[in-house]
């Protein structure tokens, strides 16, 4: 009988099982293709029921390790949104990897795909998870599983990458975001997620909070906020499907998504707020904003300019929690949909611009667009929603994050988010213009690329469109989460 433990279950076990089948199929390139596509598309209409029975929050044990140490899968709207956006991508860039996999006859195709099935189920564990615990396990496994990925041309460069990826990943984990997760047992006697935060529950004062909201924010190192953000640039050396993956699928949304999650249920907004060191933390998250994207300016390297533009998007969240007002928080929650969405778009043009012409730097793509228009005009929708700009899904986060900062008394972080924005449109429109309107330095296309790098950044472009008129129920459904501790005082 069906229930919402075994879809708990299979959320975790879909992509494992995926895996493994991609690795006995390896020698058999349609099939081992078939078999991802197939465990794509089967999560996503597992994740899909999970959505529509988030709020009733089911939960699944996974097991007993000791007395309130368990590993456990709790379902809510957080989890949900997330897990959804994951596995819906995970289709797009399922399709996107075929076309680029061969159209660069890229090797070691197989172990690719294997390790790109094990990062998504660690995904479904991080959404997933009920407590602290189960959440760093899925975590570090999410780390270890996408460092083939990183390394995957096994070059001087891509080994040089992934050191650094993992060292700050794991050392940043093991240093700060452990020790904190043990803390919290000790303050606690839990690490369960609780409405309200569980610090907050057990009278935890502002000044050790504070402590610990600082291991968190700089533990969970895939949020890359400064100055803990070096290994995503130095990750790039990686094929771009798995830049997609970093950057829009798993990796720095479930390092953002923890960020949120443990905001909301661990601290609790109440004591976020009277942390002392949140405030601190609002204007780190500020200055990785323009300070990244004044850094991306000066990349004329498109995965580099982007890698930087994803350093900035990511500390969006991080502000809005620490300004832990509704809004904000509420804001945070958005940017982590409409920044996977509209960023997975660039990162797919760039590749499809590198299958065609093996031209990475921005200043050799004059007059391209006038022989991809389709791809240029996909990269130009996702850039404008980056930017903000209605009607495109990237504009809420940015319209609920200046409100949240006005009520949390921080206008000056608005300030923050409208140079961003103009920044923004100074390192990501250029391509466009150069690919639209400047002379082509070559007579035409050596060869154009294959359809499946084409047609999915053109689907990610239309989902950011249709997303920005979703805004009704999304919201509906993230605001439980948020504002019923508003009007209970809380924030």
């Amino acid at each position: 009988m069906w229930s919402a433990e075994l879809s708990l279950a299979l959320a975790l076990t879909i992509p494992a099982v995926g895996g493994v089948f991609v690795a006995l199929l390896g020698n058999k390139p349609n099939l081992r293709e078939g078999a991802t596509l197939v465990s794509a598309v089967l999560l996503a209409i597992n994740v899909a029921y999970l959505v529509e029975i988030a709020p009733s929050e089911p939960t699944l044990v996974l097991a007993n390790i000791a007395p309130g140490l368990q590993l456990t899968f709790k379902l809510e709207p957080l989890g949900a949104i997330f897990a959804a956006v994951a596995s819906g991508l995970w289709i797009v860039n399922s399709l996107y990897s075929i076309g680029y996999m061969r159209g660069n006859n890229e090797k070691n195709q197989t172990r690719f795909y294997v390790c790109f099935c094990i990062a998504i189920a660690s995904a479904m564990g991080v959404a997933l998870s009920g407590n602290l615990l189960t959440m760093f396990l899925f975590y570090e496994v999410l780390s270890l599983s996408t460092y083939p990925l990183v390394t995957h041309k096994g070059d001087e460069n891509a080994k040089r990458g992934g050191k650094i990826y993992l060292t700050i990943l794991m050392g940043t984990s093991i240093g700060l975001f452990l020790p904190a997760v043990i803390a919290t047992h000790f303050l606690a006697g839990s690490t369960d997620f609780v409405a309200g935060g569980l610090l907050a529950l057990n009278d935890v004062q502002p000044m050790i909070a504070g402590i610990l909201l600082i291991m968190f924010a700089f533990g969970i190192g895939k949020a890359a906020l400064m100055p803990m953000h070096p290994w995503l640039p130095n990750a790039m050396v990686a094929p771009t499907p798995v830049s997609a993956l970093l950057h829009a699928v798993a990796v720095v949304k479930a390092g953002v998504f923890s960020i949120l999650k443990v905001g909301t249920y661990i601290f609790g907004p109440a004591l976020i707020a009277a942390a002392p060191s949140s405030e601190p933390l609002a204007w780190i998250a500020a200055i990785s904003i323009v300070l990244a994207s004044v850094v991306a300016i000066t990349k004329d390297n498109l995965k580099a300019r982007l890698a930087f533009s994803t350093v900035s998007q990511l500390s969006y969240v991080t502000l809005g929690v620490m300004l832990a007002s509704p809004l904000a928080m509420l804001g945070a929650a958005l940017q982590i949909i409409m920044h996977a969405w509209g960023k997975i778009t660039l990162f797919m043009s760039a590749g499809a611009i590198y299958t065609a012409t093996k031209k990475t730097e921005i200043s050799q793509m004059r007059g391209l667009g006038k022989y991809m228009p389709w791809l240029f005009g996909a990269y130009t929708v996702g850039a404008l929603s980056i930017i903000g700009l209605p009607p495109l899904g990237g504009s809420w986060p940015k319209l609920f994050l200046m409100q949240g900062a006005w009520d949390a008394g921080q206008a000056i972080m608005i300030v923050a988010l409208v140079a961003s924005s103009i920044l923004n449109v100074a390192y990501l429109l250029p391509l466009s213009a150069r690919g639209f309107f400047a002379p082509a330095d070559e007579a035409k296309l050596k060869k154009q690329p294959p359809a499946l790098v084409i047609l999915p950044p053109v689907i990610t472009a239309a989902g950011v469109i249709v997303l920005f008129f979703l805004i009704g129920p999304i919201r509906d459904y993230l605001e439980p989460v948020f504002m019923p501790l508003a009007s209970a005082g809380a924030l």
